[in-house]
């Protein structure tokens, strides 16, 4: 089984991302009632040319999409920053 970290990653290739930095958190949120589930806590930082053009909650829409199987079971937070490669 791939770890939620890679499966993160490759679900948002989709995306072309010309960087991805992805911190788990978890470990901070220890005791947290979504932790006691199982759902992790993520802070994301995504570049990409697709985010060209759109507001932000389009851009956070974007990256919820391909990942939304995975809240809240295996994700229980996810702290986005989507941005263009000029706004990196």
């Amino acid at each position: 089984m791939m770890s939620i970290a890679d499966e993160i990653r490759t679900r948002l290739a989709a995306l072309a991302p010309e960087n991805i930095e992805l911190f788990d958190d978890s470990a901070a949120h220890a005791g947290h009632a979504g932790a006691a589930s199982g759902g992790g806590h993520f802070e994301l930082t995504i570049v990409s040319n697709a985010f060209i053009g759109k507001k932000t909650l389009e851009r956070h829409r974007m990256v919820y999409q391909p990942l939304s199987d995975l809240i809240p079971h295996r994700i229980h937070a996810l702290s986005i920053r989507a941005l263009t490669p000029d706004e990196f």
